[in-house]
């Protein structure tokens, strides 16, 4: 039986952003974006997910602005059939908990229309770098997940065979679907978009929902529903600078090496 998949994705800073002393907050304004890389390897697993099951479909998701739209065209261009924005100024300033909020409604819209089997997430992303929203997605859609998976042995419209990556080596497991995965880059090496792809994403409709299509409340949403709030950010402190040891031959050299390291205590 054909699987009905969504794949989220998130619109992330490819170049360096800087923080504003004064507020602490992040200056995004002259950054360039793009689909955040972990996301890369969960879109490509979608897509081979389509391949290996004839007739199946895969939506994209995300949550953000109106420019967000560029990451959900990204995916289609790599062969996602469709994408969804879910956008509005309730939206903004959300966390972790409240975005998997937001992402749980739009699976639940999407799953109402057509029963959604699998939901795909990347690891992490390269800004916030929590790891966790592809779980709460799956609490509040009460769904089994299971997270670091580096492969997908089979899958059916029921269950999936997955291998979960851990420190001391790999878990095979067996899920009831729907579920909720999250993958790792060993998982594959995602397909770059080809020419038609790019011309099909680019023709192509993405849905637009906001909190009243999602049966959100302004208090569910955003900063509004947040569990948490980042007070202020900084960059990283600068690295303090290297000691250079001086010596006319490598001995003298090695000899003040040691002096150095038994002074420090470190030998």
């Amino acid at each position: 039986m054909p699987l009905n998949i969504v794949v989220c994705v998130k619109n992330t800073p490819s170049s360096p952003v800087s923080v504003d002393p004064a507020t602490g907050k992040v200056k995004r304004e002259g950054a360039t974006f793009a689909m955040s890389p972990y996301d890369e390897f969960a879109v490509e697993e979608a897509v081979r997910l389509k391949e290996r099951v004839p007739g199946s479909t895969a939506t994209a998701v995300t949550v953000g602005p109106d420019s967000s739209d560029a990451v959900l065209r990204d995916a289609i261009s790599r062969g996602i059939d469709a994408g969804v924005l879910v956008t509005g100024p309730e939206l903004e300033g959300g966390d972790s908990f409240a975005t998997s909020r937001a992402l749980a409604a739009a699976v639940r819209k999407l799953s109402a229309e057509k029963p959604v089997q699998v939901v795909l997430f990347g690891k992490n992303t390269n800004d916030g770098n929590s790891g966790v929203v592809g779980a709460q997605t799956a609490a509040w859609l009460d769904w089994p997940s299971v997270l670091s998976i580096k492969k997908i042995e089979s899958i059916d419209d029921k269950t999936a065979v997955v291998w979960r990556s851990m420190e001391d080596g790999v878990d095979v497991l067996k899920v009831t679907l729907p579920a909720a995965l999250g993958t790792v880059k060993e998982i594959n090496e995602p397909r770059l978009a080809s020419l038609k792809g790019k011309m099909a994403a680019k023709k192509a409709a993405v849905a637009k929902w906001g909190i009243a299509e999602l049966g959100l409340a302004a208090n569910e949403a955003g900063a509004a529903g947040a569990a948490s709030e980042v007070l202020r950010s900084a960059p990283p402190p600068p690295r303090p600078e290297g000691l250079r040891v001086e010596g006319a031959t490598p001995a003298e050299k090695a000899g003040k090496l040691v002096d150095i390291l038994i002074e420090r205590k470190l030998i």
